[in-house]
């Protein structure tokens, strides 16, 4: 069993960072053997923000969230989300409020780490 970490910091559009790590994360989630793990930190808890509409088309953070949050673990930093005045009850199924011991915690156990 592999543990691979992604640690996102960039805004969910912008740029394309949050997009390539999603699509990595998702890729890597469904293979047999892989644990990933996704910690949301600065604009990037934004990803986690329920409701997004974007143009017909264009790709959705929230739903390639949503297909991670259901294989592996997403966490997003309670300090960051504090700051960009995100609540709890406004983020989609399968994520929650995490903690720099919990970052701690799974940079620790995982075998790689990838920061966006």
């Amino acid at each position: 069993m592999t543990v691979t970490l992604f640690i996102v910091n960039d805004a969910p559009y912008g740029n394309e960072r949050a997009y390539n790590a999603l699509r990595l994360a998702g890729s890597l989630a469904s293979r047999e053997g892989q644990v990933v793990r996704l910690f949301l930190m600065a604009d990037a808890v934004g990803c986690a923000k329920s409701g997004q509409k974007v143009p017909e088309g264009y790709y959705n953070v929230q739903i390639m969230l949503g297909k991670v949050a259901r294989k592996g673990e997403v966490a997003l930093c309670g300090t960051c989300m504090d700051a960009r005045g995100l609540r709890d009850d406004e983020l989609i199924d399968g994520v929650g409020r995490g903690t720099m011991p919990q970052l701690a915690d799974w940079t620790a156990e995982a075998d790689k780490v990838l920061v966006f």
